[in-house]
């Protein structure tokens, strides 16, 4: 699935790390998301993602944006992650990948000689109208939310 900038987001209910049913439409006309894909909990990269965007949650909260965050980890995975890093926010169960491929972040990756299936690390910015506002795609961790929240502040 092609994803383009202004176009409906694609909606979804997933279970979250506390247990709920989060779907994406239930924030349209209230707030901002901030939709991150990360590859697997507790790895050095995704782990870093994760707390540098718990260090910006109140920066994000301020501007009316959720942070979600979405990896195919079943829930006591996350739920560990969540507890280790002291994450503020939801991370979504995505385990059959369906969510990802319908974001087009399940795709062939190579590491090390090796071929797998897999989450290309990627953000959206869903505003409160439901619409995709901005994406980034193949993310390098460094800066990246400070790109995001900046998107953020001039844009939404």
């Amino acid at each position: 699935m092609t994803l383009e900038i202004g176009q409906l987001a694609p909606d979804f209910e997933l279970t979250a790390s506390n247990g709920e049913k989060v779907k994406l439409s239930d924030y349209h006309g209230k707030k901002n998301i901030v939709l991150y894909f990360y590859p697997k909990d507790m790895t050095p990269g995704c782990t870093t993602e994760a707390c540098d965007f718990r260090d910006q949650y109140e920066s994000f909260s301020g501007l009316d944006t959720v942070i979600l965050g979405v990896s195919p980890d079943p829930i006591d995975k996350h739920q560990k992650f969540v507890e280790k890093h002291s994450l503020p926010f939801l991370l979504l169960v995505d385990e059959d990948h369906k969510v990802a491929e319908d974001y087009g972040v399940w795709q062939l990756k190579k590491n090390f000689g090796k071929e797998y299936m897999g989450i290309v690390r990627s953000t959206f910015i869903i505003g409160k109208d439901g619409q995709l506002a901005k994406e980034w795609r193949q993310v390098k961790v460094k800066d990246h939310v400070a790109e995001a929240l900046q998107f953020i502040k001039d844009h939404m």
